[in-house]
């Protein structure tokens, strides 16, 4: 979310902004006076209290993850694309072994290792899940002045004391907010949520739809007291803009409206899509914009200003696959330490493979061979360093080009059912007309625990699943090209593909990206240029600096929702105000009533 003065449609008066920009795996929020937004990790750990005489619950992370596990054809599929990338890079197979290494492989633990080196080879520390204790330490520093120094021993003793009584009275937190959540350990009682998972509300039936949205108001909460100091009562002084990604549904985007506009209480809210906010961060009017985010990859072409919805692809694999397969490719070769590395119960295991990937992990020609620390998060015991030879570094980020070397975890999406609200997002129905429903009261919108039964009141039309297509990534850029159907346009958006997200951080990524796409384009298409723009800031936050450029612009004033009229009238279909600010909102049948 980011925050700054922008005129009110039809007002003589200034808002100050608030932009956010929702992923899967982090959220892109501040104020729009900022040069850059906070990045924190979209999840919240809550404290689970088990029933009298019944143990902790074991389930430490609530997702919706149906089978972890690699099949063999899996397992044949991954072994075979590893061997296809190291035949390009140059590099042995999977199974060949490397003559003439004189530099052993792997070095065991390295007792009481304190590298000074930077952030890269920092271990993460356990979370404290207990609250500050409420007496200050001055008390007690005063009570043994008091005593003298005679009594210095029995000071000590009382200190000590008091402090083993603390440790039995401390009260955990109910709630842990952002990297701290990820960095829980597993043997304390909290179970970690995240409400958007692969480009979705994580809605499951063991994660129902009701807590999601309740974790979604409790972080977006927590960020806009802890992090932009905003409290609820300044709230109606500020307007949001919320960047949403290309996945999302009409209902999803609908329910964070809610949450924004009725629970966190902002004055007005805008929504803008990312792939457009990006080709306006960047200072472009037409692109091909290549978002690779931390579990979704998504493409879509931009032509003047406009998107294109027929263009659209989404692709289920992103940084965190890399890291995934970066711990596998070293299991494989075995320089991986003997230790426990599991990143479904410790994600405290893939920050690290995180970092990991992010300081070594590059896209060059060649053996890549690095030495670093790894290390081991074992229950509740300090981080244990561990020095080994890390290699085939450049393996895990051409997944992205070969999916099959990934092997994303399987989520189920959510119910189909639950998408049964209007019609598709990506139907060009904006003109549809459609009788508003009389029967709903201004009484249906109680806090976050009240239920949201307005969409419930609407009648329900077919919808379109989404099309989502497990291919390379340059196949997937050049089919989204192709699909506009004019060479002119084609020619221009082969020049001008934009990358961003944190992969596109990936060193190496833009000239792999310019050779495969050249590679991947029918030899019957009259095209013979690939061109990656540079991007003039960090291309994690563009979409958000272009939220923030987009809330300002002439145009986008009419496309501004009121908290008044969202909770007065909610969204009613055909008539009224039609939305035209971006492709998700200019193709679908939804507008407020002006009361």
């Amino acid at each position: 979310m980011s925050l700054r003065p922008t005129s009110g449609s039809g007002r003589q008066m200034t808002y100050d902004s608030s932009c956010r920009s929702a992923g899967s795996a982090n959220i892109r929020i501040g104020l729009a006076s900022q040069d850059t937004p906070f990045n924190i990790p979209h999840c919240i750990a809550r404290r689970v209290t088990p029933l009298p005489n019944q143990a902790p619950p074991k389930k430490n992370v609530q997702d919706q993850m149906l089978n972890s596990q690699v099949t063999t054809a899996q397992h044949i599929e991954r072994e075979k694309a590893y061997d296809m990338i190291a035949s390009l890079l140059k590099i042995p197979f999977l199974d060949e072994e490397v003559a003439n290494n004189s530099f052993p492989r792997k070095m065991g633990r390295v007792d009481g290792f304190n590298p000074q080196s930077g952030r890269k080879d920092t271990a993460f520390a356990w979370t404290d899940v207990f609250e500050k204790a409420s007496c200050s330490s001055s008390a007690l520093g005063e009570n043994s002045i008091n005593k003298g120094p005679s009594s210095e021993s029995a000071s000590n003793h009382e200190v000590n004391e008091s402090k083993e009584l603390s440790s039995t009275d401390r009260k955990y937190r109910e709630c842990i907010f952002g990297e701290e959540a990820l960095k829980v350990s597993p043997t304390e009682p909290y179970c970690l949520c995240r409400p958007i998972r692969r480009g979705h509300l994580n809605i499951s039936l063991h994660y129902p739809m009701q807590q999601v949205l309740e974790d979604l108001h409790a972080i977006w909460d927590w960020i806009l007291n802890e992090k932009l100091h905003i409290p609820l009562s300044e709230r109606n002084m500020y307007s949001a803009v919320l960047v949403v990604p290309e996945s999302f549904d009409n209902r999803e985007i609908k329910e964070m409206l809610s949450i924004v506009l009725r629970d966190l209480r902002f004055s007005s809210a805008v929504i803008h899509q990312e792939g457009l906010a990006a080709v306006f961060g960047n200072g472009l009017s037409t692109a091909c914009v290549v978002n690779m985010g931390a579990q979704v990859t998504s493409v879509i072409c931009i032509e003047d200003g406009v998107a294109l919805p027929s263009t659209q692809m989404t692709l289920p694999y992103g940084g965190e696959d890399i890291s995934r397969c970066l711990l596998w490719t070293q299991r494989h070769h075995q320089t991986w330490p003997p230790i426990r590395t599991d990143t479904l119960t410790k994600p405290i295991d893939l920050l690290m493979l995180n970092r990991l990937k992010e300081s070594y992990c590059q896209i060059k020609e060649g053996e890549l061979d690095a030495v670093a620390v790894v290390y081991s998060y074992e229950d509740g015991m300090p981080a244990g360093s561990h020095k080994t030879r890390l290699t085939a570094l450049n393996v895990p980020p051409m997944g992205l080009f070969y999916p099959m070397l990934l092997v994303p975890d399987v989520y189920p999406p959510p119910p189909r059912s639950w998408f049964h609200d209007y019609e598709d997002m990506l139907e060009d129905t904006w003109h549809a007309e459609y009788p508003r429903r009389t029967d709903i009261s201004d009484g249906l919108f109680p806090g976050i625990t009240g239920g949201f039964p307005m969409w419930d009141n609407y009648p329900i039309f077919p919808t379109k699943p989404k099309k989502v297509d497990n291919v390379g990534l340059a196949e997937a850029i050049t089919t989204s090209i192709l699909s506009t159907g004019r060479i002119d346009l084609q020619r221009k958006l082969f020049c001008s593909i934009q990358l961003i997200g944190g992969v596109a951080l990936t060193s190496g990524l833009i000239p792999a990206v310019e050779e495969r796409v050249l590679h991947a384009i029918p030899s019957n298409e009259a095209i013979d240029t690939v061109e990656v723009l540079q991007s003039r800031t960090d291309p994690t936050f563009i979409p958000w600096k272009g939220g923030v450029i987009l809330a300002i612009l002439d145009f986008g004033r009419d496309a501004w929702i009121h908290r008044e009229d969202w909770i007065r009238n909610g969204i009613h279909i055909g008539s009224g105000r039609n939305y035209r600010d971006s492709y998700y909102l200019q193709a679908q049948a939804m507008c407020y009533m002006n009361s």
